[in-house]
């Protein structure tokens, strides 16, 4: 008897291992597929961007903007004379095209798209359109490669992510399941593009959130996906880092002084450039023009700005990698940085489509030059090397408009190759990120998982579990007692002058025997011929439905919705049969609620 039941002990482990097994390589299967999906993506979707900026600025306008040391030039530059005429109207030419395209078949696609799946998780249970990604595509390859400034990130996220989103629908699986699929397209598309498979992982659970919190179901998915989009990507287009930097190394401890400087000044930055994009996307929203043309418009302002300072334009990664290697000085950063976001607000906040990452790390690593090289000047035995501040610039300015300081980190980390300056870049960033919380890039931004629509029902089923019935028993009701040999004439009189609804029933020793509520007296009441004959114990249920001290309030509510009653009998703990008294759904609800509000008046201060 003895080996049966360890025979049998050891087939039900072997069995759960194996479904267990099973189970993990589905899901490893399926973000596999996310992360080539996403990979493919981010291939296609960088040529693309080559093809058009040699065949747009290059063969028309004659501009060839510099290539970080990371990236090489898939097809030959023409020589083709620079004209700042053309230059001007390329992105409005390109915001037309753009504009049609997204407007007629797919407006969610217009912006940037990291923020649109942002809303999609909290909102719309990780829900995207299957033809958005495909739009998104083909709209921010023209916007960014006829002049528009943008980054690479948001059209990839939303490629990543759209596809997550697709096949959890295709596989009929839960609005969760669905919301983590996305992410990890968002992970995958992220990290790929710009060759930091670690910081996409991170960035895609950090970004959802203002404050300092991860969503822990999307770290894993996202990092599986990243993985295998990073190495296809560079498979194709060679490993390495997207920018070259020197070995900068943190060694005097005096500098954090100007890092504190430098945190100051990104986040003063980082302000105007939420404020424009906001304010020109404002702007364009009430133009009471058609939603086509105002890419146009914006395209034509960004033409503008262009012509007198060209290296505003486009992705600008390549300026980026001069203030780097040292090669630019204070007056051109600071017009490439105050540039680039007049730029980029009129290239997306009209309606044109493309990332926002990218810019932020030109626009904070030329900020971090100017105070690199300024302080470099005051005190050149402390701040030896001003490209360590624009590596930590990057960095820090990202944080101070997207509340993301643990991924930022590790994406410019990731993108320079350059690790000996985590020190620096963490006082920065923390700095940064506890200046500026009030401002964000991602306007879909929720402040923490309590403010989530996604994870509402999670965190009512949380704060139930955590409330027991012995916490309201200053709501729990004494009642009338029917004693179960009472006639119904007796009660009948008692009903008529009393507002209970639900009676307990007592058997001769004072014990619980049975319940009974007005709905159930209604086949006896208006039936004269038995009503002398009837007692309480006849009405009674004996099968109850009860609470004790020590429930929860989660399987309470549970036991009101299965018979869809609205009191419950609270009992002893160890004695079902004394009662306590009676609780009201609504008091539990209403309970509930109080607590509900406690605690988000905790989480926002």
């Amino acid at each position: 008897m003895v080996k049966r039941i360890i025979t049998s002990i050891k087939k039900s482990a072997e069995t759960y291992r194996s479904y267990d097994l099973a189970l993990a390589g589905k899901w490893l299967f399926y973000f596999i597929l996310i992360g080539i999906i996403a990979g493919c993506g981010a291939i296609l979707f960088h040529f693309l961007c080559e093809l058009g900026v040699r065949y747009f600025m290059d063969f028309v306008a004659g501009y060839r903007p510099p290539s970080p040391a990371g990236e090489h030039h898939l097809i030959p530059p023409t020589d083709r004379t620079f004209s700042r005429w053309l230059l001007l109207i390329l992105p409005a030419l390109g915001g037309i095209v753009s504009g049609w395209l997204v407007y007629t078949f797919a407006p969610e696609a217009q912006g940037h798209g990291t923020d649109a799946a942002i809303d999609a998780f909290h909102n719309k249970g990780g829900f995207i359109r299957g033809r958005v990604p495909i739009i998104k595509t083909i709209a921010s390859t023209i916007t960014l490669t006829t002049g528009g400034s943008g980054g690479r990130e948001g059209p990839i996220a939303q490629i990543g992510a759209g596809f997550g989103s697709f096949l959890a629908s295709r596989l009929k699986l839960s609005d969760r399941e669905r919301r983590i699929m996305m992410a990890a397209g968002i992970g995958a598309g992220v990290g790929s593009i710009f060759r930091a498979p670690l910081a996409g992982a991170l960035f895609a659970a950090e970004v959802l959130y203002r404050d300092p919190e991860f969503e822990s179901d999307v770290i894993i998915p996202a990092g599986i996906s990243s993985v295998v989009a990073y190495c296809l990507f560079c498979l194709v287009f060679g490993w390495g880092s997207l920018f070259q930097a020197p070995d900068f190394i943190f060694r005097n401890p005096l500098e954090l002084g100007p890092y504190v400087i430098l945190a100051l000044v990104l986040v003063v930055t980082g302000a105007i450039y939420v404020k424009t994009f906001y304010g020109i996307e404002h702007l364009f929203r009430n133009l009471t023009i058609p939603n086509h043309i105002k890419p146009a418009v914006g395209g034509l302002c960004t033409g503008i700005i262009g012509f007198f300072l060209p290296w505003t334009l486009a992705f600008g990664y390549g300026y980026a990698q001069r203030a780097l290697d040292g090669q630019l000085g204070v007056l051109f950063l600071l017009s490439l940085a105050f540039g680039k976001i007049l730029t980029t607000s009129f290239s997306i906040g009209s309606g044109g489509s493309g990332g926002v990452f990218g810019p932020s790390v030109v626009i904070g690593g030329a900020m971090g030059g100017v105070v690199g090289i300024i302080f470099h000047q005051l005190m050149p035995s402390v701040v030896t090397e001003p490209g360590a501040f624009v590596v930590v610039g990057m960095a820090g300015f990202f944080t101070a408009v997207s509340n993301t300081p643990i991924s930022t980190i590790i994406f410019v980390s990731e993108m320079t190759n350059s690790y000996h300056l985590l020190l620096p870049s963490l006082l920065v960033c923390s700095v940064a990120y506890l200046a500026a919380q009030r401002w964000t890039i991602f306007g879909n931004q929720v402040k923490n998982r309590v403010d989530s629509p996604a994870h509402a029902g999670d965190f009512f089923v949380d704060i139930l579990q955590t409330i027991k019935v012995k916490d309201l028993m200053h709501r729990v009701k004494k009642v009338d007692l029917i004693a179960q040999d009472m006639p119904f004439l007796d009660f009948k009189k008692l009903f008529s002058e009393t507002k209970q609804h639900y009676f307990p029933v007592m058997d001769q020793q004072g014990r619980l025997g049975g319940i009974f509520s007005s709905t159930d007296i209604r086949g006896v009441l208006f039936a004269r011929e038995i009503e002398h004959l009837v007692v309480m114990k006849d009405i009674a249920h004996t099968d109850i439905i009860y609470t004790t001290p020590d429930d929860d309030l989660n399987s309470v509510l549970q036991k009101f919705t299965t018979k869809n009653i609205d009191s419950l009998p609270v009992v002893r703990d160890d004695d079902q049969g004394v009662l306590l008294g009676m609780l009201n759904r609504r008091e539990v609800i209403a309970f509930y609620n109080e607590k509900v509000t406690e605690i988000k008046g905790q989480a926002r201060k």
